[in-house]
């Protein structure tokens, strides 16, 4: 079975949760895809921990939820070592991160430290507590949510951890007819009750292979690099976004192209998934914040302005490319 049937299974069954989010869902798969983390940022209400639950239900992984709060600590996060009395040593009990998919919900109310206990996980895929490393289990996937309109109460994720997420997306309200379709899905039971796994961990690490395996043709590569560089030119823009922003793109458009049934990358994958990509690790000036101009705006300005000169390209990847 090849990885755009798998993950079209893994689609089809959190949408019978998720509804009339089909791009959400398919970016989603993007991301997990990548073994890169996600970050949702809409209104409460909209889908946001549905999807991660659908998500975790429909590959067999196990699934934590962590409720940030300002009280929270690093340690409710990562772990923590206590003495045992009867043996006289201390025994490591492994935190809510140490799960295959985590739902960290409202990631911006936590404090600065605790965000931070985040960094070495999401990174480098372990955690640090008392001296001794522990690897995180794999698969390994983070979904942070956080509301875009409350401000208070709230920390604002700094850019280093933005950095950190492969990629951003809104849910955003359902059109009238899907909003009818889930209140008659709603009205006896929970639809998420009914999701059963559809692919086992171990498909899903063999797909996470496989994606790396897709063709990206240097002048593919090329245009990411002059997108991602005139994030950093634009007069409106303050900080643009870092090399691992056109490694997160490159490694995205890897995925795209396989979910559509492709062993190449094309230009019109890029741009599918330059504003989920860049969009939230550039910073706006203030000045031009205050015109409301915000960073996807000009990430879809880019998109028009950046030309994507492919001479002569192909159409397929090389045969010389090709996996055994």
């Amino acid at each position: 079975m090849t990885i755009a049937q798998s993950t079209e299974k893994v689609i089809a069954n959190v949408e019978k949760v998720i509804v009339g989010k089909h791009a959400e869902v398919r970016l989603a798969l993007v991301a997990l895809l990548c073994q890169g983390h996600l970050l949702i940022e809409d209104v409460p209400g909209t889908g946001k921990t549905s999807l991660a639950k659908a998500l975790a239900k429909s590959l067999g992984c196990t699934f934590r939820r962590i409720q940030f709060t300002p009280d929270l600590l690093p340690s409710d996060v990562t772990g923590l070592s206590i003495f045992n009395q009867k043996t006289q040593e201390f025994e490591f009990r492994p935190g809510p991160i140490m799960a295959q998919i985590v739902l960290a919900d409202e990631i911006n109310r936590a404090t600065p430290k605790t965000q931070s206990s985040l960094l070495e996980c999401m990174e480098e895929r372990q955690s640090t507590i008392d001296g001794v490393t522990y690897p995180m289990p794999d698969p390994f996937l983070v979904i942070a949510t956080q509301n875009p309109i409350e401000y208070e109460g709230t920390f604002a994720l700094p850019e280093a951890q933005l950095d950190r997420f492969m990629l951003r997306i809104q849910l955003g309200y359902p059109q009238p007819a899907e909003e009818v379709r889930i209140l008659d899905e709603h009205k006896t039971h929970l639809p998420i009750d009914d999701l059963e796994e559809v692919i086992t961990g171990g498909e899903l690490q063999q797909m996470q292979l496989g994606v790396r395996e897709i063709y990206v043709d240097p002048q593919v590569s090329e245009y990411i690099v002059r997108l991602v560089t005139a994030t950093r030119n634009h007069p409106d823009i303050y900080l643009g976004a870092s090399p691992r922003g056109s490694l997160a793109l490159y490694r995205a458009g890897q995925a795209y192209a396989a979910l559509s049934g492709r062993d190449y990358v094309i230009p019109d994958d890029v741009k599918a998934l330059a504003v989920p990509a860049l969009a939230h690790r550039t910073i706006v000036k203030t000045a031009a914040t205050v015109r409301d101009v915000d960073s996807t705006l000009i990430i879809r300005e880019l998109l028009d302005s950046v030309p994507v000169e492919i001479r002569g390209a192909r159409t397929d990847r090389p045969a010389a490319a090709r996996p055994a």
